[in-house]
């Protein structure tokens, strides 16, 4: 019902979308774009085509001015008067298509992006564990007949493979030993498949897009939910992030929530922000504000519609939480 009360409300929405947007920043954000089948993702986001993500590109542009890292800080901070609303292009998880595709058509734009990577997983050293449930997925598509020795693992009784696959989905952070399990169960070689697809950017790569201008930071050590973590565990996996990004000369002082800032609570923050180098943090709940003045939330854009559809249904889910004065996240 929510969903289409939505949809019904972005219908009106035909005017100047930058006029309309109710926030004096617009921060997308994206995992991939690719034209290719890749297996390991194809599951869990709904990724892009070039054609698709330049096309979003190209709308945003026309109602928003694109923004460097630095010029974000300055505009934060009351130092930067830009022509219109800014818009700040975030990418998450450090896919290697970052590299080999979005890289071009934004230097042929002369966009800026930053891309908060996990360190855990540069270089190909390891596949993170949800990628891995899209793997299971894609083999349970093809095969012919499930091993039983699935469902023992899981303790599911004869599901169909739409439970089945729904279930790998749900499985979480602490539980990715049973996706290790899973795996071997369906003959997935995650080593092999790290060695020749190469998902992840590589050390060197990340070296030339600093290079180039473009931003690398913090998105924890290896993407696990933090409202499933004890505060000590929040803090381990972020402050192992922040201390490789100053080893390997890349940004330190920004962090954006894997996944999800849901549930988070204040005393993270206050945990967070003690480390004298962070500037700001960033969630994903779209357009709203937060308790926290340095948390800045960001618009996911893989929700299967065009950039200029999701932004029209962020504005008009603005406008309705705003008639119950539920717009702003208030951390306890």
């Amino acid at each position: 019902m929510k969903d289409k009360i939505i949809s019904l409300l972005a219908a009106f929405e035909t005017g100047n979308i930058g006029q309309s947007f109710p926030m004096e920043y617009c921060l997308p954000v994206y995992h991939c774009v690719s034209d290719e089948n890749l297996p390991h993702i194809r599951h869990i986001i709904q990724y892009k085509n070039t054609k698709q993500f330049e096309e979003d590109l190209d709308g945003l542009s026309k109602h928003f001015q694109w923004v460097s890292w630095s010029e974000f800080k300055d505009f934060v901070n009351g130092n930067f008067k830009p022509r219109k609303k800014i818009a700040l292009l975030t990418f998450d998880d450090g896919f290697r298509e970052f590299y080999d595709t979005v890289i071009p058509i934004l230097e042929r734009k002369g966009i800026y992006a930053c891309n908060f990577i996990n360190p855990a997983f540069i270089d190909n050293q390891e596949l993170m564990f949800r990628c891995k449930a899209s793997l299971i997925i894609d083999e349970i598509g093809k095969a012919q007949k499930i091993n039983p020795e699935v469902y023992r693992i899981l303790s599911l009784d004869s599901p169909t493979r739409e439970q089945l696959k729904r279930y790998i989905l749900n499985i979480n952070y602490h539980q990715k030993d049973l996706l290790d399990n899973l795996t071997q169960k369906f003959e997935i070689d995650c080593t092999t498949y790290l060695k020749e697809y190469r998902p992840y950017l590589t050390t060197d790569q990340l070296k030339t897009l600093t290079q180039k201008g473009y931003g690398i930071s913090s998105h924890s050590w290896d993407h696990p939910k933090y409202h499933e973590l004890s505060l000590p565990e929040q803090m381990k996996t972020t402050e192992r992030t922040f201390h490789y990004l100053k080893e390997n000369n890349l940004m330190y002082d920004s962090f954006a929530f894997p996944f999800t800032d849901f549930g988070v609570k204040k005393d993270f923050f206050d945990e967070l922000f003690k480390n004298e180098d962070l500037f700001c943090c960033f969630g994903s709940a779209g357009v709203k504000f937060d308790s926290v003045e340095r948390l800045f939330h960001r618009i996911p854009m893989e929700m299967g519609e065009s950039g200029e559809q999701t932004l029209k249904k962020e504005i008009a889910y603005f406008r309705l939480k705003k008639i119950i004065n539920k717009n702003k996240i208030v951390r306890r």
